[in-house]
């Protein structure tokens, strides 16, 4: 017999604003605790250096974290030009340096347009990318360096907001890209195409698929709702985890259907899409998952809500 999980069965998406300093699963932990929630799980690391949205699946919506994962995300970080780093980003050692002082703010934005696109990128020694079930870092802060492959990536935008000259340049820029882009190897990679060793200096993510900065929550608020007015006073600040895959097309089925899918077994539905997977609804009342059609045109359960 399975073990019952401790803690509340509470579903939905909570869309954390991390604060620099903590880890992801930290913030996680810590979340979990405020709303004494039986589950939850993060969509994806931010460095304990990295700032902003982190959204938090609890109870049911975990069976959507994927979706998540795999969705593209925004950024805002600030290159400093003159300086590289052992870590790529501001906790490194300095490894190499070199004047930045005759960088123009022109130069930056004609570097910055010819990262837009596909390109391949290779996956920083100091990240969380596990290799034989090791994450990378604690291989890297062993002295350890080991081959990693290239991951094709795509930065739908980027652009400069600010640029401030010096003997230590530096560039503020936005970047919207595809899961799994590395800011930090950006950044080098950006410096490196101007002539100069350079990291990341800051880094906040401004959105992940469908959820930003506007929708987020800080911990601060978190713990002072929780301590006026307990755990089930923070309910208000989840979200519907259906918009977490909004992309998906919608299918409503009946009661009578909902039945079956419940039970594991394909549904017939009317005008449902030739392919691919759905977010079913009943008609009338709740999400209730994620399906995906079959060959023949049947809507088959693929990872429902309880």
């Amino acid at each position: 017999m399975a073990r019952r999980r401790k803690g509340r069965a509470v579903t939905g998406v909570l869309v954390l604003d991390k604060p620099v300093g903590p880890s992801s699963n930290q913030a996680l932990q810590r979340v979990r605790h405020l709303f004494n929630a039986a589950k939850a799980g993060h969509t994806g690391n931010l460095d304990p250096l990295a700032s902003g949205v982190l959204p938090i699946c609890l109870g049911e919506a975990t069976k959507l974290s994927q979706f998540l994962l795999d969705s593209d995300k925004a950024y805002e970080a600030t290159v400093s030009f003159g300086v590289k780093t052992s870590t790529g980003d501001s906790e490194g050692e300095v490894i190499a340096e070199k004047t930045a002082a005759l960088l123009t703010a022109d130069q930056v934005t004609a570097v910055l347009a010819s990262f837009i696109g596909e390109f391949d990128q290779t996956p920083p020694m100091y990240s969380a990318l596990k290799v034989n079930g090791q994450p990378l870092y604690k291989l890297a802060r062993q002295g350890k360096e080991v081959e990693r492959k290239a991951r094709r990536i795509e930065v739908h935008s980027i652009g400069m907001r600010s640029f401030l000259p010096g003997e230590v340049a530096t560039s503020d820029i936005r970047v919207a890209c595809t899961k799994g882009t590395y800011i930090r190897t950006l950044s080098e990679d950006i410096a490196e195409a101007v002539g100069l060793p350079g990291h990341m200096s800051s880094l906040r993510r401004t959105a992940t698929g469908p959820f930003d900065l506007s929708q987020s929550i800080t911990l601060e608020t978190l713990v002072d709702a929780a301590a006026k007015e307990g755990p089930d006073a923070l309910d208000q600040f989840l979200i519907d985890p259906e918009i977490a895959v909004g992309h998906l097309e919608r299918v409503e089925v009946s009661h009578s259907a909902a039945f079956y899918l419940k039970q594991g077994q394909p549904v017939l539905v009317r005008n449902a899409p030739l392919s691919g997977m759905v977010r079913i609804a009943e008609a009338g009342g709740p999400f209730l998952g994620i399906g995906v059609i079959l060959d023949d045109g049947r809507v088959a359960p693929k990872r429902l809500f309880v």
